[in-house]
């Protein structure tokens, strides 16, 4: 169990970390541009939600699993709030350790189920780029469905054993985290006794996981890439790729820092502390942000419903205005 041997009587808490040796003054200023970033994420997805739900146009497979890829966002992005805001608007950096393992356990639940719903758009681009006359009958809303709800047992199955490993174990040593937020490897580490039962299941984890997803996403663009180029005309060879670019920014997005942090958790074990943190930021903080923004410039069926809702509601906004009804 959690039994730290040295609390005097008080409940056992975790101390975070943002960007050291920034001041008060500084600190409160950093905040502004991480509360836009969390609003424009928050917003962003929600509006992609709506307008998929609101348009019946948008009811096909590709949309759907883009609506998938909101609320994992969304997810992500409400299970670090919390605590990056504690830190940087209020300079809090305690927290309990019962609140600490249920934000790790959603943190990698919702990192989980990013990974398998871009595995999902993958297999979709795959289907409909080989499979064009068969895409709609094949990938129908049941199926759709079905699929939606084994990524949610799949997160939430793999890391219930997360923190009740983590909760059996005592910590003697420093309580004091490398992030902003409470992710399992941080906090194992800081245990005293053996933890090699939580690391065999932290690498089952990643390599049956986010491993085998990056995978096989690759090898769906292999298979894409294929049917591609046995296309004869050069005009449906661009159009078939144009549909994948929003993925594959998608994808990039995603995996890059967290490949990247792990590189230098393995590789560069003397990196600065603040390029650790940047990164763990633009991994779990930046796609929510900027997936949005690349379906709505690229997807041009998105973009075309996201200006006819703003639209209709400027022009709902000037009727109820008196002086519109003015003659």
């Amino acid at each position: 169990m959690l039994n730290p041997n040295a609390t005097g009587g008080r409940p056992f808490a975790f101390f975070l970390t943002g960007f050291s040796g920034l001041g008060a003054g500084r600190q409160l200023w950093l905040s502004v541009p991480i509360c836009f970033m969390y609003l424009v994420a928050l917003s962003g997805n929600c509006l992609i939600l709506a307008v998929v739900q609101l348009h019946p146009s948008l009811h096909e497979p590709m949309y759907l699993f883009l609506s998938m890829l909101s609320l994992t966002d969304l997810g992500l992005s409400l299970s670090t709030l919390p605590t990056v805001l504690q830190i940087y608007a209020f300079g809090s950096r305690e927290i309990s350790a019962d609140a600490c393992l249920a934000q790790l356990f959603f943190i990698h639940t919702f990192s989980v189920m990013e990974s398998s719903v871009l595995l999902a758009m993958a297999f979709d681009r795959f289907v409909a780029i080989r499979h064009p006359l068969r895409y709609v009958s094949a990938l129908t809303r049941g199926r759709i469905g079905g699929i939606g709800l084994a990524i949610a047992l799949r997160g939430v199955g793999l890391h219930i054993p997360a923190p009740v490993l983590l909760k059996r174990l005592p910590y003697c040593r420093s309580h004091q985290l490398a992030h902003s937020y409470c992710l399992h490897p941080d906090v194992m580490r800081l245990a005293c006794a053996d933890t090699a039962p939580n690391s065999a299941y932290g690498l089952f984890v990643l390599l049956s996981t986010l491993g085998l997803d990056s995978l096989l996403i690759l090898l769906s663009y292999v298979l894409i890439l294929r049917t591609v180029l046995s296309i004869a005309s050069r005009a449906e060879r661009s159009k078939a790729l144009s549909t994948c670019v929003s993925h594959v920014c998608a994808v990039l997005l995603f995996y890059t820092p967290l490949i990247s942090l792990s590189m230098i958790h393995r590789f560069w074990k003397a990196a600065p502390h603040h390029t650790r943190i940047l990164l763990s930021y633009l991994h779990f903080l930046v796609p929510p942000v900027l997936n949005p923004v690349v379906y709505s410039i690229k997807t041009r069926q998105v973009r075309k419903q996201i200006v006819r809702l703003f639209r209709q509601k400027n022009l709902t906004r000037r009727r109820k205005d008196p002086a519109f009804l003015d003659p």
